[in-house]
């Protein structure tokens, strides 16, 4: 490996479409979230800080960073908690390099399992250690809800991505690839029987990436009214700040996979064109204008009607979707 290959890997991991890229995407997107939420509610929003108010999530973060962390427990591990949640940060760049946004693409067989752990499970595994690592009567119950959640939102977030990558790379040597994924699977949209399997899938994402970012209805593990702020109630300061970011991250890497994955990502122009770009943030800012809206025309629910919810509208279709694509391949 030449230098020119060393400063490009680097280039990709730090810049773009590593860290900077998805820090900035990721204050961007709360900032979109918390405008549109506000006009919804008839309110004003972010608005003073940087043009029409897009530095405020920003200046959020550096607040937080500037306060002095508050430790109430002597059984707290805040320095573990500090592991935790950088790791889970380190994740999520590491693994957006399989996606096929910059120069820089890594792919390979079988990458969507490992794009998949990194992207996906990691993060909120490293959500849970660190609340974990900061005890407290209304942390336990906000982690207990959140690993109830996850245990139908997850799997069926995974099977929904895994769908389209199947079906687009069960022949070719790259099975299972992001990248190739990405390629082919607006080919997928135009077959009406692979379109209707595609449909059912973004449906079952859709509903998970709401249980994903902890928005009405599900934001059960950090209800307000009841568990104060659930499995963050511990949290102060620089903590505070990480655990925020690494929450924003993950919802902006989801959307991402979305876009790349179901949507086809630049299609139907070429990857890193003009029209390639801007299809991409089209597709981004519609996911993003649908997960803000769904945040705020439904009330939260209780555990066991998100549960319930959870597996009837996203369950249900995704387990339709893998009959269906069983016997479109074998059949």
């Amino acid at each position: 490996m030449d230098v020119s290959q060393v400063a490009l890997f680097l280039f990709s991991t730090l810049v773009f479409p590593g860290f900077l890229f998805i820090f900035i995407l990721s204050l961007f997107t709360q900032y979109l979230v918390r405008k549109i939420s506000a006009r919804y509610q008839k309110r004003m929003g972010p608005s003073y800080v940087g043009p029409y108010g897009v530095l405020q999530p920003f200046m959020d973060f550096w607040k937080l960073l500037r306060v002095k962390e508050m430790v109430r427990s002597r059984y707290s591990m805040q320095r573990v908690a500090e592991l935790t949640l950088l790791t889970g940060i380190a994740c999520i760049t590491g693994a957006i390099v399989l996606l096929p946004i910059g120069v820089l693409n890594i792919r390979g067989p079988l990458d969507y399992l490992v794009f998949f752990y990194m992207a996906s499970v990691m993060p909120i595994l490293m959500i849970v250690l660190a609340s974990l690592s900061m005890p407290g009567p209304y942390t336990s119950l906000g982690v207990s809800r959140l690993l109830s959640i996850l245990t139908i939102s997850e799997p069926v977030y995974f099977t929904g991505l895994f769908i389209p990558c199947f079906l687009a790379t069960y022949r070719d040597s790259l099975v299972l690839s992001v990248s190739r994924t990405s390629h082919r699977v607006v080919d997928l949209w135009l077959n009406p029987v692979t379109a209707l399997i595609l449909l059912l899938s973004l449906i079952a994402i859709a509903i998970s990436l709401q249980s994903k970012a902890m928005y009405p209805p599900f934001n059960i593990p950090e209800a307000e009214q009841e568990i104060i702020a659930g499995f963050e109630t511990e949290f102060s300061g620089p903590l505070l700040a990480l655990a925020s970011l690494l929450h924003d991250m993950d919802l902006t890497v989801s959307i991402l996979t979305v876009v790349y994955i179901v949507l086809g990502g630049p299609a139907p122009f070429q990857h890193l064109t003009l029209g390639g770009i801007l299809m991409v943030i089209l597709k981004y800012l519609v996911l993003v204008l649908i997960v803000a809206t769904i945040k705020n025309i439904f009330g939260r629910y209780r555990l066991e009607q998100a549960l319930m919810q959870l597996l009837k509208y996203g369950g249900i279709p995704v387990l339709i979707s893998v009959i269906l694509s069983l016997v479109w391949v074998y059949i």
